[in-house]
Parts: C-alpha cells; sequence; structure tokens
C-alpha cells in the first residue's frame, strides 16, 4: 500500500515533463542570411566555406540557393534550379544592384555583400534589425501565422525546403573541374504558399522529402525585407 503515493507521483511527474515538451520543435531565427552560388564560378567556394561557417550561430537562418546562369560554363550546378535564378534576380532592382551575381549574400532581404567577404556580411547581420513580424508558427498538422500590420501589397509567404547537412559535390568540369565543393543548407525546393494580408491565418502543410528541413518566410513583395521566419 505504501507503493502508490510513489507511483502517483511519478506518473504525475511524468506529466509535467511531456507537458513541458513542445509539441513541434521549431527556431524562430532574427536573422536570415541568403546565399545565391554555383559550382560552376570559381569565386563562390569561399563564399560556401563562409556559409558553413554562419551555420553554426543559432541566431541565424542560412541558406544556400544554387543558381543556373553558370551552367553554361561547362558544369552544370547539381543543385541548380530556375526559381532560385529568379529569386535572385527579383532581389536585384529592390537591392540597388545592376544584375545577379555571386557569389552573393543577402541579409533579411534588405541588405546585401560579396559573399566571399565575411567581415562584411558580418557587419550587415549585427546592424540587422531581428525580424520582427507576425507571429509564425509550425505545427505537427501546418502552419499558423498571427494577425498584425501588413504592408499595403500583402507580404509573400514562402515554403523553403533545404538540407541542414554539409554535403561535399565533386565538380568534373567547369571553373572548378576537379574540386570537391563543400555546401551546407542547400535549397531543394521553393514554393509560394500565398499572401498573407494580416489577419491571422492558418495553412495545412505536406511533409518535406525525407531528409529535408522547412523553413516558412513571410516577405514584402517583389524582394522586399522578410518580415518573419521559422525553421524546424
Amino acid at each position: 500500500m505504501s507503493s502508490h503515493p510513489v507511483r502517483r507521483a511519478s506518473f504525475g511527474l511524468l506529466l509535467a515533463l511531456c507537458s513541458a515538451i513542445p509539441a513541434f520543435a521549431q527556431s524562430h531565427p532574427a536573422v536570415v542570411v541568403e546565399l545565391f552560388t554555383s559550382q560552376g564560378c570559381s569565386s563562390c567556394p569561399p563564399a560556401n566555406a563562409n556559409l558553413i561557417a554562419l551555420s553554426e550561430r543559432s541566431d541565424l537562418l542560412v541558406l544556400s540557393f544554387a543558381v543556373t546562369y553558370w551552367d553554361r560554363l561547362g558544369w552544370k550546378d547539381t543543385f541548380g534550379k530556375p526559381e532560385f535564378t529568379d529569386r535572385q534576380v527579383v532581389y536585384e532592382p529592390a537591392l540597388d544592384q545592376f544584375g545577379p551575381y555571386t557569389p552573393q549574400m543577402v541579409v533579411n532581404g534588405a541588405t546585401t555583400a560579396v559573399g566571399n567577404r565575411l567581415a562584411e556580411v558580418d557587419a550587415l547581420i549585427a546592424q540587422a534589425s531581428p525580424l520582427a513580424g507576425p507571429s509564425i508558427d509550425l505545427v505537427s498538422d501546418g502552419l499558423e501565422i498571427g494577425a498584425g500590420v501588413a504592408p499595403a501589397a500583402g507580404a509573400d509567404i514562402w515554403r523553403v525546403s533545404y538540407d541542414p547537412h554539409r554535403v561535399e559535390v565533386p565538380v568534373g568540369r567547369g571553373e572548378n573541374a576537379n574540386r570537391t565543393l563543400a555546401h551546407t543548407h542547400v535549397v531543394h525546393d521553393l514554393q509560394h504558399l500565398g499572401s498573407w494580408t494580416g489577419a491571422a491565418m492558418r495553412l495545412a502543410l505536406s511533409a518535406p522529402p525525407s531528409g529535408l528541413h522547412t523553413a516558412i518566410l513571410i516577405q514584402q513583395r517583389q524582394g522586399g525585407p522578410i518580415l518573419a521566419a521559422v525553421t524546424d
């Protein structure tokens, strides 16, 4: 009979521990750093290395987008997709750039630097205001966005599927022929989920492909600043 209180106490402790575990593990980064890179660009490996270094910081979400316009130099980037190139092209007028180039890093969708100049990128990160858009949370069956003040034209909701691991790719031709290039946080898919206009909303999300993580970005249209971000 004396063992029953112990059992009840243990069960109560288990319930308390379970209630303390988040229903869905996620992170709300203060700053998003996007690298536009290409395996066919001889200037890009140092920028890839810089992104690997930045990926160690818990306050950042780093994403590597492989563009396609250097494929003509003899090596087709194994991760490149036209929609990644399109994302960079849209940024350029908003960032007062003459045209897309590699390697380019964009910080919170608002400022930019050459990706192999880590000191300049670090300075932009230090100067960046933390994302202060609507609350945004991944839940077990989808995405919840809180109410808030939206831009007059609304904001885009992007889903980014990426591999958070370090991967190495042997390059057989082109400017980086016979080199093995290291990458991290490589984006494999970019989806436009709709628009946020200020009202609270909930969206269903399918599971990402095996091994990939999901990031959600809420961003002003036409390559404007990123307002909020979350990743699992």
